[in-house]
């Protein structure tokens, strides 16, 4: 039995934990620098720990789980895997593209497997998704967007989760990921803008970002990112892939609640478009946020014990962690950012 360490009890890091209590898997510990929180009754009894080096000692997993925040990735990954645990990383690797390399290169050396958190590749109507957009051929015009109107407990996590990284990067990674995805070419060029658009933030990040990228093969897309009690519900769901022979789109551009998570994964229905006609596809009885961290984790103990190669899937997270910093350092320096010199791993 796979003896399982979560470290961050987010919303995140408390699914993760959850879905530990459901399989074959152990849960062994829980891990948060802060005070325990009022925790659900299936993770009242595992043991707490509020030392990441006290843990791995104690509790000796064989799989780290890493819900934090990102600035704290790198140093919980690294150590769990020096102490020789596989690691279930969320996304954003790491805050920065040299920090997600160092972190692939410790589980390529160790052997160690290394999966990151990209929930909607675990989401078959998602999957559905890019299935249907590589049908139609490229090369391809991406537009999504993900914008939240926070209030409350949520704009505070928003707020928190500014302090390392920024809405474009948090949330771009996903759908970043979904397009290199669909066009698997790698990306030439990225130009981004941004605005700070509260006080409560700090002066040198900015709470709206939208950027373009260019990719190797002609292909182009655009990606919008706002957090924050100011930004409009109005089109803030957007996922439109669109070549020269048609389109895939979410048709549920308009959901409500953007705050919601399960708002954030969910299809409900694609519109397949061609000259010929519309195809509209049902997708019912999806899974909600709970079920796909249960996947997640399903994939990550099928992963250990199969052994599966998970080469691929450290580069593409990497790569689109590249594009989505590459749009950040765009907005922080007014230039574009050239990526047309950096070879694919």
């Amino acid at each position: 039995m796979i003896r399982v360490l979560v470290i961050g009890l987010g919303n995140m890091g408390l699914s993760h934990a959850l879905a530990h209590t459901r399989g074959t898997s152990q849960l062994v510990g829980l891990m948060a620098r802060g005070p325990r929180p009022d925790l659900p009754e299936e993770l009242k009894d595992i043991p707490w720990f509020r030392d990441v080096d006290e843990a791995l000692e104690t509790a000796k997993p064989d799989l780290v789980v890493v819900a934090s925040y990102t600035d704290t990735h790198k140093i919980y990954a690294l150590k769990a895997m020096s102490a020789g645990a596989h690691v279930f990383c969320e996304k954003p690797l790491a805050p920065t593209v040299e920090e997600a390399e160092e972190i692939v290169a410790l589980a390529e050396k160790t052997g160690r497997k290394l999966m990151i958190g990209y929930i909607l590749r675990h989401h078959p109507s998602w999957q559905r998704l890019v299935e249907e957009a590589q049908g139609l051929g490229g090369p391809y015009v991406f537009r999504m967007n993900l914008n939240q109107q926070s209030s409350g407990a949520t704009w505070e996590t928003h707020k928190s989760l500014m302090k390392s990284v920024s809405p474009i990067v948090d949330c771009g990674v996903h759908y970043v990921d979904v397009m290199c995805q669909v066009t698997d070419a790698h990306p030439v060029k990225v130009n981004g803008i941004g605005l700070r658009l509260s006080d409560e933030i700090a002066p040198d990040m900015y709470n709206y970002g939208q950027f373009q990228v260019v990719f190797s093969d002609g292909s182009v897309g655009w990606y919008e990112a706002g957090w924050g009690p100011m930004m409009s519900e109005t089109a803030h769901f957007v996922k439109d892939i669109v070549s020269p022979t048609g389109s895939v789109s979410i048709a549920d551009a308009q959901k409500a609640g953007s705050d919601n998570v399960d708002t954030h994964t969910s299809v409900g229905q694609i519109v397949v478009h061609r000259s010929s006609g519309d195809t509209l596809i049902d997708l019912p009885d999806e899974p909600g946020h709970q079920e796909l961290c249960d996947a997640e984790q399903a994939a990550m103990l099928k992963a250990i014990e199969t052994n599966q190669d998970l080469s691929r899937h450290m580069r593409d997270a990497v790569q689109s962690l590249r594009i989505c910093l590459a749009a950040d350092e765009s907005i922080r320096t007014g230039a574009p950012i050239d990526l047309s010199g950096v070879k694919p791993a």
